[in-house]
């Protein structure tokens, strides 16, 4: 456990640290919930870390809780969640065949998106996840999950339907960048898009197996 003064490279080598020693989900869940390096988890009331199927080989990667996911504790259930849960029934698939998670842990306040200082501060957990889920492919749902993952500035808008070979630890596996269900609610005209990319992952899937 870090203690919250500790600096940005002290914080970030202890997330390191922790990912690497974690061999089980259940270690890794309890050292994300161990971590302190991260000031904003002060201000969360949960800690967000997955929904769905810890055995599916089938991975989804968004960006941070929102206050619903704040309040239950679970990635994906507020008004966002409940269109993701549409759109994967519109492929054959729901939360008890994908496994999901996010790119950061703790609800930032006012809902702001990550910094990027706090995305790379909990890189070494989203690796070291990928690596024990073992996912035959992984979508990456917003800018702030695909640009990080893609390791580009390149915007959601220029990366989603866009597959990438992408290194998790030890790990190499078929993302696919796509926009995340809340761009959708504000913009429904992009549906469209995301059906596109939804098609794409539910190919990929078919190949994979």
């Amino acid at each position: 456990m870090a203690p919250a003064s500790v600096s940005v490279s002290e914080a970030a080598a202890e997330a390191a640290r922790l990912a690497a020693e974690a061999d089980t989900l259940e270690a890794l869940y309890a050292a994300i919930e161990g971590f302190e390096g991260v000031p904003v988890k002060a201000t969360a009331n949960r800690t967000v870390i997955f929904d769905g199927n810890p055995d599916s080989r089938l991975m989804i990667i968004g960006e941070a809780p929102g206050a619903e996911e704040d309040r239950q504790g679970k990635p994906f259930v507020g008004a966002a969640g409940q269109l993701l849960d549409r759109m994967l029934a519109a492929i054959g698939l729901d939360r008890d065949s994908i496994y999901i998670t996010n790119m950061f842990f703790w609800r930032p306040p006012g809902n702001r998106t990550p910094t990027p200082q706090e995305i790379a501060l909990c890189r070494p957990f989203v690796q070291r996840h990928v690596e024990l889920v073992k996912p035959r492919v992984v979508l990456a749902l917003g800018g702030t999950s695909a640009k990080s993952l893609f390791d580009t500035e390149t915007g959601i808008t220029r990366l989603r339907g866009q597959w990438k070979d992408v290194v998790y630890g030890s790990l190499t596996v078929p993302t696919l960048a796509s926009f995340h269900p809340a761009y959708l609610l504000r913009q429904p005209a992009q549906k469209r898009l995301s059906w596109e990319d939804l098609l794409a992952f539910k190919d990929r899937i078919g190949s994979a197996q």
